[in-house]
């Protein structure tokens, strides 16, 4: 077997996946129609660090009106003070806390699901405390939705990476999207499998939302945001994912230990699956890490030039910093990493853990 086209040959895939979605994955703008109010939903648990700067950017917002909810979620710092000092000072902000955490729920979906109870906006946009929106953000999302009658809208924002561990996990998030999602999680496909939405920056329609029975009906998961986007799909709604990166910054994470636990607890309800991972270690490792066994193999070497101009093309569209591109093997390599590692402990049944809470092992979605 030829080993040098093999792996040219699985290069291919991305390839056009990426050109493709690169060109047409929607860049928003626009205002939503009068009457539209847009409730910026934050579940903060322990956010004391972030969540004044959350609260500066999303006030800031311009197009259309918006009331600002914080759900403080057992937060054992600061984080209610400072809130309250906002909501003292500026009426569109409130604070509310966080009922008891009941049964067959994870944190983040029972937060979401109550303050979406406590809304009064006719579009609901969900951010994390991390994500610090551009003025325009509120309105060009509801504006897309609207005109669009999409009833989810969903962004990974440009991702802010300052260490080494950062650029060699979070890059992955945007390079699998472009690079290996068909359609791009754009709204010209309806299946739900081909769903895709970030958690850290949605938008949804509100009576769409309350039809298909909102957060309640996804309370078990951890990846909301997939599991939102496949759910509305399901039930005949359309969905989709735009172009983040002028709608939101984030810092996901601080270094890898702490990308490396994030990562995993998301990996259980997506790629690591015991019959969907080894499909994507051959696509992965075959393209992006395979090729470098094979040097100085032509077919390895227009392989491994191919992968680093894709991968580059997708940093540039989503506006992370170019020093991460030369990581680009080692990020694979880190990600399936993470996916194995992720398998193999849902498979002993080891329960994962984030911002203090623990949920049981799952087989994914």
């Amino acid at each position: 077997m030829d080993y040098g086209h093999l792996a040219l040959a699985l290069a291919v895939l991305p390839i056009i996946f990426g050109v493709i979605n690169l060109r047409h994955i929607p860049r928003l703008q626009g205002t939503p129609p009068a009457g539209t109010l847009v409730s910026i939903l934050i579940p903060a648990r322990n956010e004391a660090a972030n969540i004044a700067a959350c609260l500066d950017a999303a006030l800031a917002s311009t197009g259309s009106a918006v009331e600002v909810v914080v759900m403080n979620d057992g937060s054992t710092d600061g984080t209610a003070e400072i809130v309250a000092g906002y909501a003292a000072r500026d009426g569109r902000v409130r604070l509310v806390e966080a009922p008891h955490l009941p049964p067959g729920w994870t944190g983040k979906v029972h937060a979401c699901a109550r303050l979406a109870e406590q809304a009064q906006g006719t579009h609901l946009l969900f951010i994390d405390a991390d994500v610090r929106l551009a003025p325009h953000a509120a309105a060009a999302m509801a504006a897309h939705a609207a005109s669009n009658h999409i009833a989810m809208v969903s962004a990974v924002p440009r991702q802010i990476i300052r260490s080494l561990g950062e650029g060699l996990t979070v890059p992955f998030i945007n390079f699998l999207l472009f690079s290996y999602l068909p359609f791009g999680g754009r709204a010209v496909h309806r299946k739900p499998s081909l769903a895709a939405a970030c958690g850290q920056l949605v938008l949804v329609e509100r009576l769409a939302y309350e039809a298909i029975g909102g957060h309640a009906s996804i309370k078990g998961v951890l990846h909301d945001g997939i599991a939102l986007a496949r759910l509305f799909r399901e039930r005949g709604h359309d969905t989709e994912i735009v172009d983040g990166a002028p709608l939101a910054t984030c810092r996901m994470y601080e270094n890898f230990a702490h990308a490396w636990g994030g990562f995993i607890k998301n990996a259980r309800e997506g790629m690591a699956t015991p019959v969907g991972l080894p499909i994507w270690t051959v696509l992965l490792a075959g393209a992006h890490i395979w090729p470098w066994a094979l040097l100085p193999n032509i077919e390895a070497v227009v392989t491994i030039l191919l992968m680093f101009a894709l991968r580059a093309a997708v940093t540039w569209r989503s506006g992370e910093p170019w020093w991460t591109v030369p990581l680009h093997p080692l990020t694979v390599l880190v990600a399936l990493a993470i996916q194995w590692t992720a398998l193999v402990r849902s498979m002993l049944g080891l329960q994962a853990g984030w911002k203090g809470r623990a949920y049981p092992a799952t087989k994914g979605i």
